[in-house]
């Protein structure tokens, strides 16, 4: 479970206010509005990396506004997947069980488990400049995962691919948060995606949150 409690945030003359809205446990929820509207400041605000102005947030009924990112339980895959470079595959996908200091065999067994799920395994030596747009989303939702975090949150993570892969990866998105249970939070423009993807929906405008009917899904 996902709770947004009366959310304010401002950047210059942008401001987000009185933002609530709740994401049931284990529900794939998809989240809309124009670009610029405050659609992954709202991710962010959710993952610690920006502070609201006031309000709470709270993850399985748990405050977590005032806690840092890796204490909250959070998956994010960010909108370009933000691949670290000079690390391979095999690291990129362990890298939040590494500063966490887990054991070597651990994270291995971990790594190897995502991989050979996500289709990836085949790749665990590359860098991520030998990855194709697919694959390098793979891998970041991979290392997502490896911690075994309770909420996933997905901005815009099919936007760069081609027709044919966005089908591939939102099949997968969806039997992963099925499987394991997550609750996600998916940001996209595409109705498309929403119809499919989605258990709820929400739309953002004028810096308020509010549910949806959800789409139908094209033949």
């Amino acid at each position: 479970m996902i709770r947004f409690d009366n959310i304010a945030w401002q950047a210059g003359g942008f401001r987000l206010e009185n933002v609530s809205f709740t994401v049931p446990e284990k529900s794939y929820a998809v989240l809309m509005g124009r670009t610029g509207c405050g659609k992954t400041s709202l991710l962010e605000i959710l993952c610690g990396l920006r502070r609201p102005a006031s309000g709470r947030v709270f993850i399985a009924e748990r405050e977590v506004t005032n806690l840092p990112p890796g204490a909250r339980g959070i998956g994010y895959v960010p909108q370009d997947g933000a691949m670290f470079p000079t690390m391979t595959v095999r690291e990129n996908i362990g890298f939040a069980l590494r500063i966490r200091r887990r054991p070597a065999d651990e994270i291995q067994q971990r790594v190897n488990e995502l991989a050979a799920h996500l289709g990836v395994a085949h790749l665990l030596d590359r860098l991520p400049n030998n990855l194709s747009g697919g694959e390098r989303q793979r891998v970041a939702l991979g290392r997502a995962l490896a911690a075994k975090p309770s909420v996933l949150l997905l901005d815009e993570p099919l936007s760069a691919l081609d027709e044919e892969l966005r089908d591939d990866l939102a099949k997968l998105l969806k039997n992963i948060q099925r499987e394991l249970g997550v609750t996600a939070l998916h940001i996209t423009h595409s109705r498309s995606e929403a119809a499919r993807l989605a258990d709820v929906l929400f739309r953002l405008d004028d810096g308020r949150v509010q549910e949806s009917p959800l789409l139908p899904e094209l033949p």
